[in-house]
């Protein structure tokens, strides 16, 4: 019973020791103990003061006065023949960057500080004396760097285990041996070393390596391993060596930039901030940001968020959408994710990084990491926690095969996140949208088939129904849309002014149907590559021979006209038919290559024509820089041929078609004036100055017509005056 309360107190020290003052720590324990309320005997009272002392105590290194000194006998042992290879590959090969040296070191320091405060659970005499911290010197003068921890520390036989031989993890023998303890789950969780190579990396910076070690055991003495990296090792019984570990390096002289202070504290905080314990750089504590996705969504405050958020970030601003993503299956994640204010692209400048860090038990893999999301996701921010992950011994590269499930798990995550964030307020999603819609964009365009449809969701546009500003999804549109309806119908232009003047969006407009509009030039290539939304198809006012039940029923006004119509003539019927197609033909002998044909309009408009199966305005831009034309002094190109729909019931068809023989020169200018303002009107014309001249000529013209007639009139009058005057004489 009492030793089952020791430990149970002893848990809860460990815990608070981690998070809150020592005095705190002290304080609560002390409380703990007292409210059992039960005498506890000598060797439980000594265990908990020395644990107490162990927190309490702010010593944080060996007194300098009681340096460690080799006294025993210097024992010197050869590495195998493979051990020698394998320290040459790992010395050389194994890691991409020589800084991360000071993340294996950190690690093993934090291994070793958890695996004493595990063994403490259930062994009161083991005590360090010291609290659980990490310590790190450096000294130029010396060229040194130094790391001491005061965990569980090292025997003679594990000294020679552990440091003579490579691929041999202590932590992972460690971690075997808890197998079946369920009461370790949190401590499995915290182990960082896998493969035991760890430690070797010193050798990259390193001319030569001293470890002063001391097992907690009680007894137990202290030992000097040393070495250079060459073949051999030495090993010693040394005094003064407190209990856990301190590995002494002496930096070759190519790695001097390791012995300065401000150089290791940028890599402790690019690495290792997050470790479980305390990291002291020169008597000053490092890592103060916490991992704040260890902690349950509903602990963490708005201010711990936006601290967290500006560290990860590198940012001033605060988040406007965050995530904390937890989960077990198929992966053990845990995230902590969020969306910034701006971004920079859109000042023009460089394109952002990627936001992004891998971490694997609090310990970076990957800074920015290109392969978490896809490159349309790079405005997010945070961090990723993945305890799943199969990594290389270097630590710095993962399995193909499970990075992409990460990644897929993560992107599906981040869109429903975002969709969620729509739903919960609408005003503010819509304010994101703005900000970021071309990041969305892009990712439709970039996204596989079966990712494109659920990006789709998150995108936002104005329509003919709503007002200036205000935009909808794909979903409120599908939800409002007729009955009978079978396609989405959107047009792109620059301004909504232009859609709702298009002679396109006219029939429209008197149908009811609702029509999107898109305002940026690449929403053409974000339609061209989602073609449709469930089972509705995203159709162009302006395609040609658009199929749709709602848009062929007849209005009442229409409904008049035929039902006149049916009283006329059936001759003059055909005859009008007939002259219809004369004047298409016309049109098609007198435009020439510039159109494919030339049909008679359909459509309910007030244009005299418009075209259609014409090159979309983004398609001819991307065309003119691929062919080099968009360059100064260099002729545009020319429009491609296009399919022409005249309205022969317009007043200029009708009175063009009259002077045509009159005046077949005149005639042939304004029908290609015509053709030219159809061009216009779908925005594929790309300089309107080629056909001033053209212009000039039909303003002269009407000008001179409109002269002559009113000199005609007044001639007119004139007569009649005078006839007038007659009569009366």
């Amino acid at each position: 019973m009492l030793r089952s309360l020791a430990k149970t107190a002893l848990s809860a020290r460990s815990h608070l020791a981690r998070h809150t003052s020592p005095t705190t720590a002290k304080t609560f324990y002390s409380a703990a103990l007292r409210s059992t309320a039960i005498p506890i005997g000598r060797k439980t009272a000594h265990f908990a003061h020395n644990s107490i002392r162990s927190f309490a105590s702010e010593t944080t290194a060996a007194d300098p006065e009681q340096e460690e000194k080799v006294i025993g006998e210097t024992k010197k042992k050869t590495f195998q023949a493979e051990t020698r290879k394998l320290l040459d590959i790992v010395t050389h090969s194994l890691y991409s960057e020589k800084e991360v040296f000071v993340r294996e070191l950190v690690s093993n320091a934090s291994d070793a500080l958890e695996k004493l405060r595990h063994t403490q659970l259930t062994d009161g005499s083991l005590d360090s004396g010291k609290p659980l911290e990490i310590h790190i010197s450096v000294d130029e003068n010396k060229n040194t760097f130094t790391i001491q921890d005061f965990g569980i520390g090292m025997t003679e036989e594990e000294a020679i285990s552990n440091l003579g031989t490579i691929a041999r993890s202590g932590s992972k023998a460690f971690l075997e041996n808890l197998e079946g303890d369920s009461s370790a789950a949190s401590t499995k969780d915290k182990i960082i070393g896998q493969f035991g190579v760890g430690f070797y990396s010193a050798f990259m910076v390193g001319a030569e390596i001293k470890v002063y070690t001391r097992s907690v055991t009680p007894g137990s003495k202290g030992y000097c391993w040393t070495s250079d990296g060459s073949g051999s090792y030495e090993i010693a019984e040394a005094e003064n060596v407190a209990v856990g570990t301190k590995i002494v390096i002496k930096l070759r002289d190519e790695c001097k930039e390791y012995s300065k202070e401000s150089v290791i504290e940028g890599i402790i905080k690019k690495y290792s901030n997050f470790v479980d314990y305390p990291v002291h750089l020169n008597n000053r504590k490092i890592n103060a940001v916490q991992p704040l996705w260890t902690k349950d969504k509903s602990q963490i405050t708005d201010d711990e968020h936006t601290e967290f958020y500006r560290y990860v970030a590198g940012a001033w601003d605060k988040p406007q959408f965050k995530l904390v993503y937890k989960t077990d299956s198929p992966l053990a994640i845990n995230s902590l994710l969020y969306i910034p204010q701006r971004h920079m692209e859109v000042l023009g400048m460089q394109r952002e990084e990627p936001g992004v860090s891998l971490y694997s038990r609090k310990v970076m893999i990957q800074a920015k990491s290109k392969a978490l999301l896809p490159e349309w996701l790079r405005f997010v921010k945070g961090v990723v926690d993945c305890e799943d992950l199969p990594l290389n011994v270097s630590r710095e590269l993962l399995q193909d095969q499970s990075l992409s499930k990460l990644r897929q798990v993560l992107t599906g995550r981040v869109i429903k996140w975002l969709e969620n964030e729509a739903k919960v307020d609408a005003k503010a999603y819509n304010l994101f949208f703005e900000e970021f819609g071309t990041f969305i964009k892009e990712g439709v365009c970039t996204e596989n088939e079966s990712t494109r449809p659920n990006v789709a969701k998150l995108l936002r546009y104005e329509s003919s129904a709503g007002a200036t500003g205000d935009v909808i999804s794909f979903k409120d549109y599908v939800e409002r849309m007729k009955e009978g309806q079978e396609n989405i119908y959107y047009t792109c232009v620059p301004k909504r002014k232009f859609a709702e003047e298009s002679p396109y969006f006219e029939e429209f407009k008197e149908k009811g149907i609702e029509v999107l509009f898109l305002y940026d030039t690449v929403d053409e290539f974000v339609v061209n590559n989602l073609r449709q939304v469930g089972n509705h198809k995203l159709v162009s006012i302006d395609a040609a021979d658009i199929k749709d039940a709602a848009l062929e029923a007849a209005t009442p006004k229409a409904d008049a006209e035929d039902a006149k119509s049916s009283k006329d003539d059936l001759l003059a019927k055909e005859e009008a038919k007939l002259e219809a197609e004369n004047i298409a033909d016309w049109f098609r002998q007198t435009l020439g290559m510039q159109v494919r044909k030339v049909d008679v309009s359909k459509r309910h408009m007030s244009h005299p024509a418009v075209v259609t199966e014409h090159d979309s305005p983004a398609v001819r831009k991307m065309m003119a820089m691929m062919s080099g034309a968009a360059k100064v002094g260099e002729e545009s190109m020319p429009p491609t041929p296009t399919n022409l729909e005249i309205n022969v019931n317009h007043p200029i068809i009708k009175k063009l078609w009259t002077i045509k023989s009159q005046d077949p020169a005149f005639a042939k200018q304004v029908a290609e004036q015509i053709y030219d303002n159809a061009l216009i009107a779908a925005g594929v014309l790309d300089d309107p100055r080629s056909m001033l001249k053209r212009l000039n000529t039909i303003m002269e013209a009407s000008l001179s017509a409109s002269a002559a007639s009113k000199s005609k009139d007044t001639v007119m009058q004139a007569k009649k005056i005078e006839v007038v005057e007659g009569e009366k004489v």
